[in-house]
């Protein structure tokens, strides 16, 4: 299995997740690789680390994704692996989740949001973005 930690969704995945919706609630699982120090798209010079930037952007959204009926259900440090193996491990692991795709697309198309999307890209090395549903 290959995995490649990006920062940034396709249209194809996104056409893919909208084309199996059921409606139901969402959960986007989070794997998150931090850069060392934040790197602005601007060019502008910072002392914050990539872990840094990418807290300006979490404070911003958590309230955001509540707004939407939704919650930050779970966050974590990755610790090591038990099962499997990777080249190099996460530093965070973030479960939200939302009442369904729709309410998780208005989120992420908002205009409160779009404001703070700069800080996510600055401080994101790569991450792994896992769409599931709760099984019952």
């Amino acid at each position: 299995m290959n995995y490649m930690n990006a920062t940034t969704k396709t249209e194809a995945q996104i056409e893919a997740l909208l084309a199996a919706d059921d409606g139901a609630p969402i959960c986007m699982v989070n794997l998150l690789k931090f850069r060392d120090k934040a790197e602005y798209e601007d060019g502008r010079e910072t002392n914050l680390s990539g872990a840094e930037a990418y807290q300006i952007y979490g404070a911003a959204t958590g309230p955001l994704i509540k707004k939407l009926g939704g919650d930050v259900v779970f966050t974590s440090v990755v610790k090591g692996m038990v099962v499997g193996e990777v080249e190099e491990l996460w530093d965070v692991m973030a479960i939200a989740k939302y009442p369904s795709l729709q309410a998780f697309i208005d989120m992420v198309s908002s205009s409160e949001y779009l404001s703070v999307y700069h800080h996510r890209i600055a401080g994101l090395k790569g991450q792994l973005n896992i769409a599931s549903t709760q099984v019952i």
